[in-house]
């Protein structure tokens, strides 16, 4: 049995509390041996072995047992983190935000409750992944898209109130995102929207009821644990026209995005179009070491070569056109005269042998793979943590930031690799750090490296949209304006949604009052 406690729960109580949990859910879905615990940990922690482990996981069928469970974890306050499919690998995986917590694991309810083919959406459980949806849209016949997240293993529900993305015009999961079912900590249940009328047709055909939105809430929060969830999917277009287009210099990149904004406003470009750094995009294919094993960041002279080798640029551009063949090829006309007009732009209409080509293809007309972590490859040892800041579709501060993220890479001897992901005003800069998780100075370097940008990115102007549990409370506190007013009113309302503090503490550095002054 785990031998890590809930902070402030002693040994009989804790065992007391699991006998009352196993005789809701089932022995057998109440976990606190070493092994099964151990499917628990952030395989890919920057943190060292040990840290942020839980002392017991449960795992409920359906929403009845979820109400049953929040009663016994507020009689004995134990804390719970609370996740669907965990699979938010690069940001901590299913890990708690501190060791000893309770993992209230959702993946049994993975039901797909609904597709309605006429409107386009679907009802959906926290297990659902991206997989299961998409088998399930093909085997009863039907013409709807799914929008995965890059790695196809994700949960529709979670990465959408983690604030993910994907390829396809539906790309913003949370927009996409229509009605939720929440179970609030007192065992209230919820129903957000047009769901709160009983028998309502509409519940996932429309955003809006009477009174305030609430459904934005409960993303990235511990207010609540959400069950349900409406999700738009895409119709399968009457045309799909991707492309790829490869830019020579790093200081494309101004020109690139200054060339996109417009096609991206207008939804000339309507899906959400990325530009992958070198190293990302060849990363699919080959490793660090078959072209360079020194140590630090790798020379320009080698960076060429790779480029040359793979037929590659400094930055390569992916985007998709859909709609009736017409209509792609009169769009095509102004995205070929914009794009095409960086000097050494080359156009790719397809590519033979190529994986990253393929995995960018099929993610951009909504088919789940699971491509991208091949890219671990490119250092060994598995270690990898996203930083994510978030800026408008600008060239100079796209350019800027980019300049800025590299610098401070190198400086700490790890190679940039990274993407720009643009959505309509918005743009998403995923910086990967890679690093083998036995080297300890490696391993070290990257936390390091990290809590140093968020600092100067902050200082910059540029926030995150998601983290790793491990930088939390440092990302929330540069979110300062008038003396952090905006977490002061998360935690007011944890304090009266919440008032034992036992839904996923610290999550998002929202914190209990019992434990706020740690936090």
């Amino acid at each position: 049995m785990s031998t890590r406690m809930p902070q402030g729960v002693d040994a009989p109580a804790f065992r007391k509390a699991l006998d009352e949990l196993a005789a809701i859910v089932g022995k057998e879905w109440v976990f606190v041996d070493e092994l099964p615990l151990s499917t628990y940990r952030d395989a890919y922690s920057p943190l060292a072995d040990g840290e942020l482990l839980p002392s017991a996981a449960v795992a409920p069928a359906n929403m009845e047992q979820i109400q049953q469970a929040l009663k016994v974890f507020n009689a004995y306050q134990l804390p719970i983190w609370t996740f669907g499919n965990g699979r938010n690998f690069a940001y901590g995986g299913p890990a708690p935000r501190q060791s000893g917590y309770v993992m209230f694991d959702l993946k049994r309810m993975n039901r797909i409750l609904e597709v309605n083919e006429k409107y386009g959406y679907a009802l959906v459980e926290p297990g659902v992944s991206y997989y299961q949806l998409h088998r399930h849209l093909r085997q009863i016949g039907s013409k709807l898209w799914v929008d995965p997240a890059a790695p196809g293993w994700g949960g529709v529900m979670g990465n959408a109130l983690e604030h993910g993305a994907g390829y396809t015009p539906y790309g913003d999961h949370f927009i996409m995102q229509c009605g939720m079912e929440v179970v609030l900590a007192d065992g209230q249940v919820v129903r957000t929207g047009q769901g709160a009328i009983e028998g309502s047709p509409h519940w996932q055909s429309t955003k809006h009821a009477a009174g305030p939105h609430f459904d934005g809430m409960f993303t990235q929060s511990n207010f609540g644990v959400v069950t349900k969830m409406g999700i738009w999917l895409m119709p399968e277009p009457p045309g799909y026209k991707p492309f790829m287009i490869t830019y020579e210099r790093e200081e494309d990149l101004a020109a690139i995005f200054d060339a996109v904004l417009p096609l991206k406003i207008n939804q000339v470009i309507p899906n959400a179009a990325v530009a992958v750094d070198l190293l990302w995009e060849v990363s699919a294919k080959t490793t660090r070491r078959h072209y360079f094993d020194g140590k630090g960041p790798i020379p320009d002279s080698i960076r060429k070569k790779i480029a040359s080798d793979h037929d590659l640029g400094m930055w390569n551009f992916y985007a998709a056109l859909y709609g009736p063949p017409p209509i792609i090829e009169n769009n095509w006309k102004l995205v070929e005269e914009a794009m095409m007009s960086i000097p050494g732009a080359k156009l790719y209409l397809s590519r033979e042998n190529d994986p990253a080509w393929d995995y960018r293809i099929q993610l951009m007309r909504g088919e789940p793979n699971m491509t991208e972590f091949s890219i671990m490859n490119w250092i060994g040892g598995g270690g990898h943590i996203n930083f994510s800041p978030i800026s408008a579709p600008d060239g100079k501060e796209a350019l800027s930031q980019y300049n800025l993220i590299k610098q401070r890479c190198h400086d700490y001897g790890f190679d940039y690799i990274g993407e720009f992901l643009v959505g309509w005003r918005d743009m998403h800069h995923i910086l990967m750090i890679m690093y083998d998780r036995a080297d300890e100075v490696m391993r070290k370097g990257a936390y390091d490296l990290f809590a140093k940008l968020v600092d100067e990115a902050a200082d910059a102007g540029f926030g995150e949209y998601r983290t790793h549990l491990a930088f939390m409370d440092q990302i929330a506190k540069t979110y300062k304006h008038n003396d952090g007013a905006l977490w002061d009113l998360h935690h007011r309302l944890k304090d009266v949604l919440d008032p034992n503090g036992i839904l996923s503490p610290g999550k998002q550095g929202i914190w209990p009052k019992a434990m706020r002054n740690q936090g």
